[in-house]
């Protein structure tokens, strides 16, 4: 078995580095919190190893050669975030007001109300609205990876191209969809800890400007994925 290890290694750092779903969603929940930063960088891994077992079932090339299942994974995914943009917009907006009724976006002990939740005894309330917590930064990156067509055509596309002529091809996927998916644990570990440090220095205005452009990216995004062929 001779798999291309170091140019599937160039392949899958030159993919993550290039800006997509997955880097804005893990950007903007690190924004929020570190700890959501990295559940949804988990998430979002998680999602890669969905492909990497349908891809090594054969499963992702019944759905990309299906013009019916392959238009339905994309319009879901479109969908889908084109509601995270929207979502995105209303919280930018409650912020917006919190901050005119306070004069700052209110801090918490480090963080703000909207994470840590309403206080009591005349202290700022959060704005209204349900509060994101681990295990739901951890399901928008879930889905936001396996909704996304282009990572399952990623697998049958690009990543054929490294397996050997020996040996056994399931074998070859899931040994490169591994080390595809630890590459980017580490690498999204890292950019949640530049978010984490970059959220310290910033002001609240600017956490909400960025809540602000988060939404309207994701819309586009979602814009694009619909009008992908």
């Amino acid at each position: 078995m001779a798999v291309d290890l170091t140019g599937f290694l160039g392949v899958v750092l030159l993919a993550y580095l290039i800006p997509g779903p997955d880097f804005l969603v893990i950007v903007r929940a690190a924004a929020r919190r570190p700890a959501l930063g990295r559940a949804a960088a988990l998430g979002a891994q998680g999602g890669l190893c969905v492909h990497m077992c349908a891809a090594a079932l054969g499963l992702s090339a019944i759905a990309t050669r299906s013009a019916f299942a392959f238009t339905v994974i994309k319009l879901a995914g479109a969908a889908y975030l084109v509601y995270l943009g929207v979502r995105a917009l209303r919280d930018a907006r409650r912020r917006n007001r919190a901050g005119a009724v306070e004069g700052t976006e209110p801090e918490v002990r480090g963080h703000s109300a909207v994470e840590s939740g309403p206080t009591t005894g005349g202290g700022p309330a959060a704005p209204a609205g349900k509060q994101l917590n681990r295990r739901d930064s951890f399901l928008e990156g879930f889905l936001t990876n396996v909704l996304n067509p282009k990572a399952a055509l990623f697998f049958l596309s690009v990543l054929p191209q490294f397996v050997g002529q020996g040996g056994s091809l399931t074998r070859q996927i899931f040994l490169l969809g591994i080390l595809d998916v630890a590459v980017g644990v580490v690498y999204w570990l890292a950019l949640v800890g530049v978010a984490a440090r970059l959220r310290t220095v910033l002001g609240p205005a600017c956490r909400r400007r960025w809540e602000l452009v988060s939404g309207w990216l994701f819309i586009a995004i979602g814009a694009g994925v619909a009008a992908t062929e």
